[in-house]
This record gives C-alpha cells, structure tokens and sequence, in this order.
C-alpha cells in the first residue's frame, strides 16, 4: 500500500514538529521544511501528496508565495495555508488550497488533510 507524503513547512520548530508527529500518527510519511527555499528543494526532489504550509516564513518567500508556486509546477498537489496573524479569503488563494486560522486543533488539521489527499488520490485514478 502506498503511504501518502505531507510535507510540513513551518518555521516554528515546535509547531512543526507537534505537527509532524499528529500526522505521522495518522500514517503520513512526513517530511519537514522551515522555510519555503527548504519546501522547494524538497518538491524538487520527490513526490509530496500535500502541503501545509504557515504564511510567515523567514526570508524573501512566504507560505502564499509558495502555495502559488506548487498551484503552477504541482497541480495536483493540494495546499493547506495556516496563519495567527492573516485572515485569507478564498479569491486570494490558488486553486484548492484553503485557509486553515491558528491556533488549529490537531484532529482538525489531520482531518483536513486525509480529506485532501483522498480528494487527490480519487482525482489521479478517475
């Protein structure tokens, strides 16, 4: 059985790893990124199933920024965005991806993507 990839980009350590452990409960291969320059080398490198990115990232780049940039180079990869400190609507983000606010319950973030990945996967086989 193949096990679905989550790539968590965050620059919060602990957030990030509180994260990847919930989703590595779940079953989730999970792979860490602490900023989007770090997300990209991995998107370069291997196949991910979905993204969860924060907005607020260290450098030139942020999570949207990157968000983007997979809606052009990885369509089907759907994009979880996270913020404590912006409020996105839906006209302002690519495609499928959606705003989940901070602070977020585990169980909704886990949920939230096992929905993503399934919607994904059921668009890779139809």
């Amino acid at each position: 059985m193949y096990q679905r990839t989550v790539l968590v980009v965050e620059d919060e350590f602990l957030i990030r790893m509180v994260l990847a452990d919930t989703l590595a409960d779940e079953g989730y291969e999970v792979v860490e990124a602490g900023s989007v320059l770090e997300a990209v080398a991995v998107l370069g490198q291997r196949k991910v199933d979905a993204v969860v990115t924060d907005v607020d990232m260290p450098g030139a780049l942020n999570g949207l920024d990157l968000a983007w940039m997979i809606s052009s180079t990885h369509m089907d990869v759907p994009v979880i965005i996270a913020s404590g400190g912006h409020r996105l609507s839906a006209d302002e983000l690519p495609n499928d991806a959606i705003f989940i606010p901070k602070p977020y319950g585990l169980d909704v973030m886990a949920a939230k993507v096992g929905e993503l990945t399934a919607r994904s996967e059921f668009r890779m086989t139809a």
